[in-house]
């Protein structure tokens, strides 16, 4: 394999869309283009037809008792939104407060900044040195005025699974209701929203070889009934909660890729865990003063995170010409500032600026993944030999 050849290893940014998923929207660009919205002919008729297929199947394969439970958005950043602000809006009064953990993605907790603005207490639980939140400090945390837990099921830069159903039978016990973001864990792990026991679950269908712009948000049907204040008005769409013209060619993309990614989900697991391993391995027989991120096994199988010592990652992604890599979070990645979950987890500025975050996926195979090791090895020895401070010579005069 060339050195040329793009190596794309940042499926935790994106995936690209299943050629599969890609013909099952095409009709629905041009041929099917109705809105779906229109009741009164049969280009409309049709688009509502596909739809609700889409979305029983996309409740099927998260395990929802109801499709009217999938509430369709343009992303999880909506549905996380929606969820957060939503909840909290529609059910203010004596419960006004919120649980969520230090290593939310922006989009939970910049909510939650929004949120105390308008009165609201927000307690951000820390986690271990390995990205796990301990159920007890949820438990513990709890007092009669919290209204919501909101725990990601994934991490999307270390890729630590946390303890959903501890923290799902909790919140159930206090009567406090439970959200997740699940975009990185939904076709990568085994998501069933009952086997979770959560009352939201966001996610989306870029993650999963599906097409960008449509997202989901889970809205268990339960007693007492969940309400929502919408966030965008004007037209009633999705029972009232998401308002605007369905993007039907994304629906139905979302609905394919979803059942294409569970077809070899296991078979997948097992590749991506082998091929990450034999990464980590790689790079931490080949090179000195390397560090995991995040817990070693409680991980998403396709993840690696490596803090490399005395370095910037961003030289070694500059140096890695024809490997596609990110440090971080795509959402955050532009801040320029140290990654506040590997600062969560007690990294210091400089060995969170020296994390690398490798996102493996379909089309990694083991040659690939024996190169960009070699690639990393040799770029990041090559980095410390340029910054080395040079030996003093014998005859040196000391200050």
């Amino acid at each position: 394999m060339a050195l040329e050849d793009p190596i794309y290893l940042d499926h935790h940014a994106t995936t690209p869309v299943d050629p599969r998923v890609m013909e099952s929207m095409l009709p629905y660009w041009s041929e099917a283009f109705g809105n779906a919205s229109s009741s009164t002919h049969r280009y409309g008729w049709t688009a509502e037809a596909a739809v609700e297929d889409a979305r029983e199947r996309i409740a099927a394969a998260i395990g929802a008792r109801d499709p009217a439970e999938i509430i369709f958005t343009s992303g999880t950043t909506e549905s996380d939104n929606l969820a957060l602000l939503g909840i909290a809006r529609a059910e203010r009064g004596p419960r006004d407060h919120l649980i969520t953990t230090a290593i939310e993605h922006p989009a939970v907790l910049d909510s939650c900044d929004a949120l105390e603005t308008e009165g609201f207490s927000v307690t951000r639980l820390p986690v271990a040195a390995d990205g796990l939140v301990s159920a007890g400090d949820v438990a513990a945390s709890i007092t009669e005025r919290t209204l919501l837990v909101s725990v990601m099921a994934a991490n999307s830069e270390i890729g630590v699974l946390q303890p959903l159903r501890e923290i799902a039978d909790i919140c159930a016990e206090h009567q406090v209701f439970f959200h997740t973001d699940a975009a990185q864990a939904v076709g990568k792990i085994p998501v069933d929203v009952n086997a979770l026991g959560v009352d939201l679950l966001s996610m989306c269908a870029h993650k999963l070889y599906g097409p960008k712009g449509i997202g989901v948000l889970y809205l268990k049907r339960r007693r007492p009934r969940i309400r929502l204040e919408p966030l965008i008005h004007g037209g009633g769409h999705e029972g009232g909660l998401r308002s605007g013209t369905l993007p039907v060619p994304l629906i139905v993309g979302f609905a394919r890729a979803i059942e294409l990614v569970l077809e070899d989900l296991e078979e997948e697991s097992q590749r991506l865990g082998a091929l990450r391993d034999r990464l980590w391995q790689k790079i931490s027989r080949g090179l000195p003063d390397v560090h995991l991120n995040g817990h070693p096994t409680q991980r998403l199988p396709g993840n690696l995170n490596v803090s490399f010592g005395g370095i910037n990652a961003d030289a070694v992604m500059l140096a890695l010409k024809g490997v596609a890599l990110s440090s971080g979070s795509a959402c955050s990645s532009a801040s320029g500032q140290p990654s506040h979950v590997l600062k969560a987890l007690g990294l210091s500025d400089a060995q969170a600026r020296g994390a690398l975050r490798f996102g493996l996926g379909r089309s990694n195979s083991e040659d690939q993944i024996d190169l960009v090791a070699e690639r990393v090895c040799q770029e990041v020895r090559a980095l410390r030999a340029h910054h080395e401070p040079a030996t003093p010579s014998r005859h040196a005069r000391r200050s």
